[in-house]
């Protein structure tokens, strides 16, 4: 199914490191179901990724050395035009084809619409991380109140509304974790949507350990947060 925006007002934006073997794909995916959206791809490749990123038309903007995950998608984030924005990452696991339905829920009035990988467990998850982001999950619902499935899904889309105006931090891993629970608090319209998660191309650079501390440290902030501004009521 193709979308075709009659404005361009989506902008789509990517994090990337070291994707050159999947980088056009992911971009040729994008472009078959939103040809007039913008791509923004902020990148931290010692390969060609940039390069080809340029090459197929997307606004490219390069943090060298890197500074992690959060600063990069705060600049991408920040950087898109478009008065809706999606994250995807640049891996192929998330599928280009729901956009559009992401785009939909979006235009009914949501400020927030995330696509969970987990109504149930995907065969490209391994059962450890499938049953980690299961906890997390259930954390949230816990600590801070929110119904989710999937705290850490790269596949959201955001309106530049909320994006301008919640005060989130981007130092620091798990910055979806931030990005969810917050908003969903703070009166910004959220939904979710169930999603396919794909085998990934390339090499993983995901950090367990270190992303289980930086989740929970989000988690508990936003439990604070909450906290206090209960008992100022």
């Amino acid at each position: 199914m193709q979308y075709s925006d009659t404005t361009p007002q989506l902008s789509v934006v990517m994090v990337t490191l070291n994707e050159e073997g999947a980088i056009a794909k992911v971009i040729e995916d994008i472009r078959h179901v939103v040809p007039a959206a913008e791509i923004v791809v902020v990148d931290s490749s010692t390969d060609r990724t940039a390069e080809l990123a340029e090459r197929l038309g997307c606004r490219v903007f390069r943090q060298v050395p890197p500074r992690g995950y959060g600063p990069a998608m705060h600049e991408a984030l920040q950087e898109a035009h478009g008065e809706i924005v999606i994250t995807v990452d640049c891996d192929d696991t998330y599928p280009a084809e729901r956009i559009p339905d992401l785009v939909s829920k979006m235009r009914e009035g949501f400020d927030l619409v995330s696509a969970s990988r987990l109504a149930r467990k995907p065969a490209a998850m391994s059962l450890a991380n499938y049953l980690a982001n299961r906890l997390f999950a259930w954390l949230a619902g816990v600590f801070c109140g929110v119904r989710t499935t999937d705290v850490h899904t790269g596949m959201r889309a955001y309106s530049r509304h909320l994006l301008k105006t919640f005060p989130y931090d981007p130092q620091g891993m798990a910055l979806p974790v931030e990005l969810l629970v917050g908003p969903a608090r703070k009166g910004y319209r959220y939904t979710e949507i169930f999603i396919d998660y794909r085998p990934r191309i390339g090499t993983t650079t995901l950090k367990p350990f270190e992303g289980t501390v930086w989740t929970l440290r989000r988690l508990w902030k936003w439990r604070t947060i909450l906290a206090r501004d209960h008992e100022q009521k």
